[in-house]
């Protein structure tokens, strides 16, 4: 390492160790809970309180609302963070302010009752969670060497799956209404986000780097890599994001949950997908990011977890029976499992710079987020009268497949 680069910009060269890990995966597993359980039930379950006529088209315009605030907020806040010269450090500082707001926020939402508020308080919450997103995802490259980062991104994927099926389990069998819901999760996020907060490394910066709105756009042509990885991820995500949005309302009226079992609810249904996925995603993720970090190849590994997530979409447009719905949950979830881990690895490798890791991993996020808001405008129409469900989960098993194709185009990745 130059004596002449800071410890917060050198190249990470010692692995990081068991508490490392496990602060930065108990952080997303905060993180995730935040986001998923609204977007899983609450925000469903509110939005058809709130306006039982267009429940599809409202919910729709309050994710996608959410979504835009993401796209612009993640990148930015990664921008500023990167220039935080705090004795605390540049990333903490980020992290525990974006867990402590986002809580705020959905304490907010778990009061309203009308579809705009609804929407300012997910738009808050979406916001301050990006800020923290943005400082947690640029842990990696900040402390994580080349030669660990499947592994690590292996385990961070782990919560990340869990927080989906922890924050369901919360607001269907633990809080009973949905504002205890949102305000359970609302107190879990900054507890959780503390233990990695408060006990591990984050080297000062001690300059402050010019600001200047052009680097938010890096050039395909000076950075192709980095361009075919956001553009890889953007097409999984938004496959991904078809089939989820319209989740709850797919059991509800393609599959007939509530008839096939009085008694219970949608929720209930979901709930189940999410612990046949999560275990799935568990079982894989790690392996898979550990066998990428030995083999040195990573492309090969996200075609496959392509091929993987794209035969339950198949299947289920052809065949929307509720057997087939948990067969696909699980083969899902190996083929994300899998994808998780070793794009989360691969996007580390393409970054143009170290001084903008947080930056350019926001805008890497922006392909997560970015779907969310394309999804509703190419979901709703599709749902309501281009073909209904089987015709969404087809266009989701094309854009998964093409993303897998084009990985392939980035060079400096094996």
């Amino acid at each position: 390492m130059s004596l002449d680069v800071p410890a917060a910009l050198a190249e990470p060269t010692r692995r990081v160790g068991p508490w490392w890990i496990a602060g930065i995966a108990l952080a997303n597993l905060a993180l995730y809970m935040g986001y998923m359980a609204p977007l899983q039930i609450l925000l469903p379950e509110q939005v058809a309180a709130a306006a039982p006529g267009w429940k599809e088209e409202a919910l729709a315009w309050v994710t996608g609302l959410g979504a835009l605030v993401a796209m612009v907020g993640n990148p930015v806040a990664g921008a500023l963070s990167d220039r935080t010269t705090s004795r605390y450090g540049r990333r903490h500082p980020w992290t525990l302010a974006g867990a402590l707001l986002g809580g705020a926020a959905l304490a907010f939402l778990a009061v309203q009752e009308s579809v705009v508020w609804i929407a300012a308080g997910w738009c808050l919450a979406q916001g301050s969670l990006n800020a923290m997103q943005a400082a947690l995802t640029a842990g990696v490259p900040d402390h994580v060497p080349v030669r660990q980062r499947g592994e690590v991104s292996g385990w961070i994927g782990v919560p990340q799956t869990l927080g989906v099926v922890l924050g369901v389990v919360l607001v269907t069998a633990v809080a009973t209404t949905t504002t205890s819901g949102y305000l359970l999760v609302a107190a879990l996020i900054p507890l959780l986000v503390l233990p990695f907060v408060l006990t591990t490394p984050d080297p000062r910066l001690p300059y402050r780097q010019p600001f200047a709105l052009r680097e938010f756009w890096i050039s395909p042509r000076e950075h192709p890599d980095f361009f075919w990885a956001w553009f890889t991820r953007f097409l999984m995500n938004l496959g991904n994001a078809l089939v989820m949005l319209y989740l709850l309302y797919f059991l509800t009226d393609a599959v007939g949950y509530e008839r096939l079992f009085p008694g219970e609810r949608a929720a209930d249904g979901l709930l189940k997908l999410v612990l046949i996925y999560t275990a799935a995603v568990v079982l894989t993720a790690v392996a898979a990011g550990v066998v990428s970090d030995r083999l040195g190849r990573r492309k090969a590994l996200v075609t496959v977890s392509g091929l993987i997530s794209a035969l339950p979409a198949v299947a289920l447009a052809l065949w929307p029976t509720w057997p087939l719905v948990m067969a696909g949950a699980g083969v899902l979830g190996v083929g994300f499992g899998v994808y998780m881990a070793v794009d989360n690895a691969l996007v580390t490798q393409v970054l143009p710079a170290a001084a903008g890791r947080a930056k350019d991993l926001g805008i890497i996020n922006v392909a997560s987020s970015g779907p969310q808001v394309v999804a509703p405008v190419l979901a709703g129409p599709i749902v309501a009268g281009l073909g209904g469900y089987p015709a969404l989960f087809l266009t989701s098993a094309a854009l998964v497949l093409l993303g897998a194709a084009l990985v392939w185009r980035i060079r400096r990745v094996p």
